[in-house]
């Protein structure tokens, strides 16, 4: 066999699956600007989806006749280092749901690959609804910083109870006295988000100086 034999591309054919690999991406990075919870810039991120599936479709049409090619691309990639850590899951599911779109029609697999994009993309789909009618429980980290005069050295039972009324599920994580300042850390487990709300109108008003911060917990490294 003769490995520096390459078989003729067919540009119609590529032409086609570089169409159906605009659709599908196209359709991946709606959903993940739409549907998406990562913290990060969703839109920024989706935008790189149409181009991986793309170059991915390419690469593998190319290398797919020729085993020189193959061995090439696989001495390329292991000489190059990609360095950017993707730190959410989730946008590593969407990376890999692309690469899978142009891997299956880069090797002209298009009803296989067209049949496990609706399959994929119904299940995530029914997963949105199904949140959307059940709202989700949001865990939260809750943030406070108050100045405590030295008038006042009850301010953190006082912030307790007042929690307490408003929330039904509290956990103090971290609790920081420094100077004047107090900084209290809380774990919140809520369902409606009028209650936390509520909980930052009711410590600016009683606390003017205090600053309140949420930080949802479930996108957190390690959390």
């Amino acid at each position: 066999m003769n490995i520096d034999t390459t078989a003729p591309l067919s540009l119609p054919v590529l032409l086609l699956n570089l169409a159906l690999g605009i659709g599908v991406s196209l359709v991946i990075a709606w959903y993940y600007v739409r549907y998406g919870n990562s913290l990060s810039n969703r839109t920024h991120f989706a935008a790189i989806l149409p181009m991986l599936t793309l170059i991915t479709l390419l690469v593998i049409s190319i290398v797919k006749s020729s085993l020189a090619l193959s061995l090439g691309l696989v001495g390329a990639l292991s000489i190059v280092r990609f360095r950017t850590a993707i730190k959410d899951p989730e946008e590593l599911i969407f990376l890999f749901f692309a690469l899978a779109m142009g891997l299956g029609f880069g090797a002209d697999q298009r009803i296989p690959t067209l049949g496990a994009f609706v399959v994929i993309m119904l299940f995530l789909a029914g997963r949105a609804f199904f949140f959307r009618r059940h709202k989700a429980t949001h865990n939260l980290y809750l943030n406070i910083q108050v100045v405590t005069p030295q008038s006042q050295t009850n301010i953190f039972a006082e912030v307790n109870e007042m929690l307490l009324k408003e929330l039904s599920e509290l956990d103090l994580r971290r609790l920081d006295h420094v100077g004047q300042r107090l900084q209290m850390t809380y774990y919140v487990n809520v369902r409606d988000e009028g209650k936390l709300i509520s909980v930052m109108n009711i410590l600016r008003s009683t606390y003017p100086e205090s600053s309140v911060s949420l930080v949802e917990q479930s996108n957190l490294l390690g959390g």
